[in-house]
């Protein structure tokens, strides 16, 4: 698909709302000027109880996974732009209480670390099995970020060690189109991309965690 639209001419996008949240954009700022000091540890949770078990989120073949596929993703890339860094390797483990409704290829729950070329680690917990899991927590050496909600649709909460974040809640999918437009049309660079190239990054990691769980062993990326 990135080969395909080069060649076209055209850009690729790919619907990173929260790639545009003004919340998380601030805590992106704070990292990039170094107000949270060397960025040591990044947690995030991502998951809900799926509801119907006959739903595409849970044929593989549609899929293509499991929670992993789904909402697991909003972790491994919110890694990276707090961070700030590519993972360098991967360490995962699965847990699967129903083996029926999530059957061979569709992940239920998963858990997962990764290490970064600073010496910066993340854990990390992707679930279709487990509600109020939308958090993600950065620890640095001068400060922190919090985020609960991190990514959900309804407003997002944040706080850094220097108090409550206070921003307008816009439905994320309007900011998104405009920022999108504007790209297209205007030639405007987000701070954090949002093109193939950045969701290419993004699946590499999840073949590499799929790898991870199924050998027991950290996979470099």
């Amino acid at each position: 698909m990135i080969d395909y639209c080069k060649k076209a001419g055209v850009h690729l996008l790919v619907g990173y709302r929260m790639h545009f949240e003004p919340k998380t954009l601030e805590v992106v700022r704070m990292r990039r000027e170094g107000e949270f000091g060397k960025i040591l540890f990044f947690q995030g949770l991502s998951g809900f109880v799926i509801g119907d078990p006959k739903q595409w989120r849970l044929n593989k073949a549609l899929a293509g996974g499991g929670s992993m596929m789904d909402i697991g993703i909003y972790s491994i890339n919110g890694a990276r732009y707090m961070v700030g860094e590519e993972p360098i390797w991967v360490t995962a483990q699965e847990t699967k209480t129903d083996p029926i409704k999530f059957k061979e290829g569709v992940d239920e729950t998963i858990t997962f670390q990764m290490g970064f070329p600073s010496g910066a680690t993340a854990s990390c917990l992707s679930t279709y099995s487990l509600n109020y899991l939308d958090k993600f927590f950065l620890s640095g050496t001068k400060g922190f970020a919090e985020m609960q909600p991190s990514t959900g649709y309804g407003p997002i909460k944040a706080r850094t060690h220097s108090g409550p974040l206070e921003h307008s809640h816009v439905t994320h999918q309007t900011t998104q189109m405009d920022e999108m437009a504007a790209i297209i049309l205007d030639g405007k660079q987000p701070l954090i991309p949002v093109n193939g190239e950045e969701g290419l990054k993004d699946m590499r990691i999840v073949d590499a965690i799929y790898q991870a769980v199924k050998t027991g062993k950290k996979v470099s990326i």
